[in-house]
């Protein structure tokens, strides 16, 4: 799935970065791109959009006002703030109306894709929940949960909010035996992103695997997940 986003920046430059670090990750792409927020509500009073990439400091109204007058309107879409704006009032503000995350410009781009890679990390928790929530689940959704400091360092080339997303995924279906080819089209990424991941969970024993010889024809490789890392 590729999702929709908005991004409300008066600064073009800005908003050329931004546009640029949002479409480096393929499971987003820039749909619409707004110098106010007057303007960005105009569209959203007949339209909708995935995820808002919002500067608190644009014409006609700051960020509160949008958030506010958004929410006035009935949407609830997540917001990720990408501002110059540190004061503590205003961060305290912005996350008390349940911005999803907060960047302070100048930012880089691991720091972006992090947010990102946060959002999709909620969406695929939600998404995959049961109906009716545990503790557990309403726990993972507040705060999805991050390796121990004495946890194994990630290999190379390996992002850390990916490999969350693929740990939340299996944690949720903990009985459940999968393929990579399932976990890829559960998750959207690729087959091979899909293996390296569970490669090395398997080498820190998170995952257990069996190979299942009922295919019909070529044995495959199915992964179920195991335990945390023992400290």
């Amino acid at each position: 799935m590729t999702y929709q986003v908005m991004i409300i920046e008066d600064d073009p430059m800005v908003a050329a970065i931004d546009r640029q670090y949002v479409e480096r990750n393929t499971h987003f792409r820039v749909s619409h791109l707004f110098k106010s927020g007057t303007q960005a509500l105009t569209f959203l009073e007949h339209h909708s959009a995935d995820l808002i990439i919002l500067d608190y400091y644009t014409p006609t109204m700051d960020g509160l006002e949008f958030v506010d007058k958004l929410h006035q309107m009935g949407k609830s879409i997540p917001i990720i703030m990408v501002t110059s704006a540190n004061d503590r009032a205003i961060v305290h503000n912005l996350f008390s109306r349940g911005v999803l995350d907060y960047l302070v410009k100048p930012f880089e781009y691991p720091r972006f894709q992090q947010a990102l890679e946060r959002f999709l990390t909620k969406k695929q928790l939600m998404n995959t929940a049961p109906i009716e929530l545990a503790q557990q689940d309403i726990d993972q959704l507040l705060q999805p949960r991050t390796p121990s400091p004495c946890s194994p360092p990630i290999h190379k080339g390996m992002n850390e909010a990916t490999l969350q997303l693929v740990r939340s995924f299996l944690q949720s279906h903990a009985q459940t035996h999968f393929t990579s080819e399932q976990i890829a089209e559960q998750v959207h990424l690729s087959r091979i992103t899909i293996r390296r991941y569970v490669n090395f969970m398997l080498e820190n024993g998170e995952l257990t695997s069996s190979i299942d010889y009922q295919t019909g024809g070529r044995p495959s490789i199915r992964y179920c997940y195991a335990a945390p890392f023992a400290p």
